[in-house]
């Protein structure tokens, strides 16, 4: 849990937003990793200098993500966890550390498996996005993610780089999105809420009927 006091988290930020201007400094001077003109100084368009600064961004979502989804999946098990060691349960509970390292293996797996699907759809299927439209994207959701993690909102990282994507695509105008990637996403998100309601009741019937009630 990092909860500084906001001068402390100033410096921090500060202190971090200065290491990574003087590292992408680094890169656009140095020949070889920017592309050079025809005098052969180092030359960048704005929106290749936010290529490199999307790595950046990627590494601040990244961070987001794990701070709000890693305590989505594992508060439940931690609850249970409580629970089978008849502790009371209140609004918070302890989390062991291993709970947290599962949890972050989980989303580490489902990335590493199927997160390409949705990565390809939310990257290339609702509006073209150059490196700076992708910058923003990602700030804007990791600082609402971040929010909402300080905030204790159990938010979603696809929901709201979603959410992103489709403001940087109303940008360039409504003809700039992809509408019928949007409904299809809408309805999955629609549909997933009863249908593991349902899944749920159906698991937890399951569960009386093996323990005997």
């Amino acid at each position: 849990r990092l909860d500084f006091p906001l001068p402390q988290a100033m410096g921090i930020a500060a202190a971090v937003g200065l290491t990574c201007a003087f590292i992408v400094h680094y890169v656009l001077s140095r020949p070889g990793l920017a592309p050079a003109g025809a005098d052969g100084r180092p030359t960048l368009s704005v929106d290749g200098i936010f290529r490199y600064l999307q790595i950046v961004t990627a590494g601040y979502v990244a961070f987001a993500h794990g701070s709000n989804d890693t305590a989505n999946a594992i508060g439940p098990l931690a609850a249970i966890l409580g629970v089978l060691r008849h502790e009371p349960l209140g609004a918070q509970v302890e989390v062991p550390a291993w709970i947290l390292l599962l949890g972050g293996m989980g989303i580490v797996l489902g990335l590493a498996t199927y997160g390409y699907k949705v990565i390809e759809t939310i990257g290339k299927k609702i509006t073209h996005l150059t490196h700076a439209s992708g910058f923003a994207a990602q700030f804007a959701a990791a600082t609402t993610i971040l929010v909402g993690s300080k905030l204790s909102l159990p938010l979603s990282t696809t929901h709201t780089i979603v959410g992103a994507v489709v403001g940087v695509g109303l940008a360039r105008g409504i003809a700039a999105l992809n509408l019928r990637m949007l409904r299809n996403i809408a309805n999955s998100w629609l549909i997933t809420l009863p249908f593991t309601a349902v899944l749920t009741i159906i698991l937890y019937k399951l569960a009386l009927l093996i323990t005997g009630g």
